[in-house]
């Protein structure tokens, strides 16, 4: 017991869960260069491992492009477009916008050319860009530059001594070299400005401090990688998985045979219990290797991106395909008979432990044309889920399900004379397991489908296939249909209590997916589905909640109504946003207390409209920053007020902007989403 222990602590120790609110993955820096008449701007963006900034192409309803705008042109005239000069677009389908976005990964430089026509120039605007990953997106955010220099007609000592003073600077900078400098017209209109962003400012005051304490207690709840999935999700799909596995036919008429040859091996019992536990401790090691080395071959940046590489996905449809033909009974998976005569012979000529663990690898090896597709199912899964120890994760989940009976069954022999006989049931298991994978395969195609735009395999197709693969399961457990191996071809007119539940199951789960043909939501296959845009015929109604797009309209509301107001921070092009609202805010229980308990004020961070009083400069970090459209303001607001940066991000705030409780970021869970709501409305009756 004290090595199973062991082993457990090693896999506790490495699960730990970072979260961060505030980020700035993309950094900017710019150089000129000048040949005659012609100036050359080069921009260059650093981009962070893990993030991606999207590319020159202007999107219609699509998220925020990179997008160069020259507000000041004097002595030079534009010359083309930007254009990149170094750094490799990546174009990728987006299952959520429904199209085509190209975007960089790494690094990017981009180059702007302009023809000087006279002898002074300078050039100064701002670059406007988005960048997101798996789980977050900042908002459209802008890095303003400013060149200045000698034109064409200048002399040449001129131009020398003018070199010497030239400067390519980012906004925030004059000329004279002085870091956080601003014209003139900028200051005078500083205070004005800075008044109509803050007020009133007991709004805007920043309560980071207050929203960190709420964190720090275990208020905040996020998902930075995006996923749905925790390895508390890998751990127990493994766990089940191995319990599936035990119930076929090359497992479970091993049980008794091992556990009887522990018993009869020694007369001592201790030392029959000892041999047992390193049976068991043995599976679990081979198995978590296994995991361990699928982590090893593709490693940990090849697994992150799995989940949406179309090739891998059609890959794993082929596979998951041939499992579920094999289970079917059209051929059978099998590895080379001499790997487990040598490892029989290997056991045999042993002694002690080392024997014991050549007698679990025969095992798994023998075992294989059962478990290799649960296997390889779990494998698949687990490694689409976006960490490098998923996989051995859910290979220790398998292992211990597995292992489990061998160890119970030495302490306890009597119970042997109770375990179900072998028969035609194991049988059942596998065709059963057969129609699941086969049901698994469409999610990966799906992928593909989704990536390469063909649309074969819209969400109705993809329900309609469901539907007819659970229709037949159910029919199959109800003796109706069946196939060349099983044992009985002329089947009984009796069917047992369990085949009758297990076949009411599967075909009301199919019934209950017809409605999703015209539009019904299906929120409990949405995880494997296509999106609803696919969705070629709908009558699903578009049941909007009450929302205000203005932070001070919004509290106005909150304190008329006397209500808490939860604000927000989103994007038209935030893809996790939309995530979130048709997961989560779809759900009765949270669109129920969103209607009746709260304000809910929306700001997207990306709304390009211009502010209706023209640009306002507002001091961030010791820098003056100017605020051209909406989004600009409601980002400013984000990050002055709450120090994030990152959309979704949900706060609850009473009427004087304070908050209720911590943040939210992008979590599908409806029930800790619910949780989030409750508390806030408990700390606002206090």
């Amino acid at each position: 017991m004290k090595r199973f222990a062991a082993l457990v602590s090693v896999f506790w120790s490495c699960i730990s869960i970072c979260n961060a609110q505030f980020v700035e993955p993309v950094e900017w820096s710019a150089k000129d260069s000048k040949k005659g008449d012609e100036l050359t701007l080069t921009f260059k963006a650093s981009i962070e491992d893990s993030w991606h900034m999207y590319g020159l192409e202007e999107y219609t309803n699509g998220p925020q492009h990179t997008e160069f705008t020259f507000e000041t042109l004097e002595g030079a005239e534009l010359s083309g477009k930007p254009r990149v000069v170094a750094g490799s677009p990546i174009k990728h389908f987006d299952d959520v916008f429904g199209m085509d976005l190209t975007y960089f990964e790494n690094s990017v430089s981009i180059a702007q050319t302009f023809k000087l026509t006279g002898e002074q120039y300078k050039v100064a605007g701002y670059v406007t860009f988005m960048s997101c990953n798996d789980g977050n997106c900042t908002p459209p955010t802008t890095y303003e530059f400013s060149f200045a220099g000698n034109g064409v007609v200048a002399s040449k000592t001129e131009a020398d001594k003018a070199a010497k003073n030239t400067t390519a600077i980012a906004a925030g900078q004059s000329n004279d070299g002085n870091p956080g400098a601003v014209s003139n017209e900028a200051s005078e209109n500083s205070e004005t400005a800075s008044a109509q962003t803050s007020a009133p400012s007991d709004l805007w005051a920043p309560v980071i401090d207050k929203l960190n304490q709420y964190n720090s207690e275990g208020n905040i709840i996020s998902d930075a990688s995006g996923k749905s999935y925790s390895w508390w999700y890998i751990l127990i799909a493994g766990f089940i998985a191995g319990l599936v596995a035990l119930v076929t036919p090359c497992v479970w008429p091993m049980i008794p045979m091992t556990v009887s040859f522990f018993l009869k091996r020694t007369k001592d019992r201790k030392k029959s219990i000892r041999d047992a536990y390193t049976y068991g401790i043995s599976i679990i090691v081979i198995y978590v290797s296994l995991g361990l080395a699928v982590t090893a071959i593709f490693g940990a940046s090849a697994l992150n991106s799995l989940a949406t590489n179309a090739v891998f996905n059609i890959i794993f449809f082929l596979l998951l395909v041939i499992f579920a033909l094999s289970f079917f009974g059209a051929f059978e998976l099998q590895l080379p008979a001499s790997w487990t005569s040598k490892l029989d012979e290997k056991a045999d000529s042993t002694t002690g432990l080392l024997s014991i663990f050549f007698m679990a690898f025969t095992l798994c090896l023998v075992s294989f044309s059962c478990t290799g597709p649960i296997i390889g199912t779990l494998l698949v899964e687990a490694a689409t889920s976006g960490s490098m120890l998923y996989p051995a994760i859910g290979m220790f989940g398998f292992a211990l399900a597995l292992s489990l009976p061998f160890t119970l069954f030495a302490l306890f022999p009597s119970m042997l004379k109770s375990m179900p006989k072998s028969g035609g049931w194991l049988n059942t298991v596998k065709v059963v397991l057969g129609f699941c994978e086969l049901a698994l395969a469409l999610k990966f195609l799906s992928v593909a489908d989704l990536a390469y735009g063909w649309r074969i395999l819209d969400r109705e197709v993809f329900l309609s296939l469901w539907i007819v693969i659970f229709l037949f399961m159910g029919l199959y457990l109800l003796n109706m249909i069946r196939l060349p191996h099983d044992d009985d071809p002329q089947p009984s007119d009796r069917v047992s209590t369990t085949r009758l539940m297990l076949a009411l199951v599967s075909i009301s789960f199919a019934i209950y997916m017809v409605p999703g043909l015209w539009g019904a939501p299906c929120k409990a296959i949405s995880a494997f589905a296509p999106p609803m845009s696919t969705q070629d015929f709908n009558l699903d109604p578009d049941s909007k909640m009450t929302t205000y797009h203005n932070y001070e309209e919004g509290m106005a509301a909150a304190a008329r109504t006397g209500k808490p107001a939860l604000v927000d921070f989103s994007g038209y092009g935030c893809v996790n946003c939309r995530k979130m609202e048709a997961a989560v805010w779809t759900d009765p229980k949270v669109k129920g207390i969103i209607d009746n308990e709260y304000i809910l004020i929306e700001l997207m961070v990306d709304d390009k409209t211009t502010l209706p009083n023209g640009p306002e400069t507002v001091t961030e970090n010791g820098k003056e920053v100017k605020l051209r459209t909406i989004g600009d303001k409601w980002s400013y607001l984000q990050r002055s007020k709450f120090g994030a940066n990152a959309q979704p991000f949900y706060v609850l705030l009473d009427a004087q902007g304070q908050p209720l409780n911590g943040s939210y970021s992008y979590n599908e869970d409806v029930n800790a989403y619910v949780d989030f709501l409750n508390t806030g409305l408990e700390n606002f009756g206090k």
